[in-house]
């Protein structure tokens, strides 16, 4: 976020001291936004690598993503309490992947007529289920116990098309994508912040995952550029005031990574040989590039293949 001049907020886990602290930064007066670290799953994760945070109405307080394990979201909860006092009426999920989902379970403790609805798109549910089981092995896995009391928490209200949620004097707006960069994405905006949150239809800086259908991937950027957001924030990477012109950068890499893949099929090059070279002119403008794209094209290829 070093390209804005932000409010930088540090705030520690008073109330959990096992947990660590989580540096929030308010983009817009009321929006507060943790930026993940640039790891991949395989080196170093430590369940903080999505963008996650909160948006703080007249009367309640919106959780938007959550992290990647009970700890990152208890981190987190800590942080909305160093800000305020008000209760947290909703936690709502962009997509189902496990950065940004896992935290859910730190929010399950509160009274029983205080807890949060939890929010996610209407495809949602079903991706948990089928994924719970691998999700939570592999968590166990990478973070051993500090994975522990990480659950997946599945939504109890979801979105078909559109939902507004009201925080008093403060309304979200929540939009369900079809098939884009998972069969899951949800965007937030606030209007009244002037703030998108798009989850993991947008990456800045880390390479774009791709876990869904590349086609309708691009149609969702197309649709967010319509979006009269003046900040937007990312599911990686900083928050940024030139919303289109990132979109712009994503599918420049989108395009030719599909472009590429289908010149290897056509050629009849092996999925090894376009892993190698797939994308490559965009290599130097990406992080993580090679390991993230490489799952790409595993992803890719088959699919490709058969069209």
């Amino acid at each position: 976020m070093g390209r804005l001049a932000l409010a930088l907020v540090l705030l520690t886990a008073a109330a959990h001291p096992g947990a660590a602290p989580l540096r929030v930064e308010q983009v817009a007066p009321g929006v507060y936004v943790h930026i993940g670290q640039h790891r991949d799953f395989e080196d170093g994760y430590d369940g903080d690598i999505a963008n996650i945070g909160f948006v703080v109405g007249q009367e309640a307080v919106a959780v938007i993503d959550t992290g990647g394990s009970y700890a990152v979201g208890m981190a987190l909860k800590d942080a909305i309490h160093a800000v305020t006092r008000l209760p947290i009426r909703y936690v709502i999920n962009t997509h189902g992947h496990p950065d940004h989902i896992f935290g859910n379970a730190a929010y399950l403790d509160a009274n029983a007529g205080m807890r949060p609805r939890f929010i996610g798109h209407a495809m949602l549910p079903a991706a948990l289920a089928v994924r719970s089981d691998g999700y939570l092995r592999k968590l166990k896995q990478q973070l051993g116990s500090a994975a522990d009391n990480s659950t997946l928490i599945s939504p109890n209200e979801t979105v078909q098309d559109r939902l507004t949620l009201d925080l008093g004097g403060r309304k979200l707006e929540l939009r369900a994508w079809p098939k884009a960069h998972t069969n899951n994405d949800l965007t937030v905006f606030d209007a009244a912040g002037g703030t998108l949150w798009t989850g993991d239809l947008l990456f800045i800086e880390r390479t774009p995952s791709v876990d869904g259908d590349v086609t309708g991937w691009l149609a969702a950027m197309d649709g967010l550029k319509g979006v009269p957001a003046r900040w937007t924030i990312p599911g990686h990477g900083p928050v940024t005031l030139d919303k289109n012109a990132a979109l712009d950068r994503q599918r420049a890499y989108l395009t030719a990574l599909v472009h590429d893949v289908r010149a290897g099929i056509r050629s009849g090059s092996g999925m090894s040989e376009t892993m190698a070279t797939a994308a490559a002119a965009e290599r130097g403008r990406w992080q993580l590039f090679d390991v993230v794209n490489r799952r790409n094209v595993n992803v890719l290829y088959p699919a490709l293949e058969w069209e």
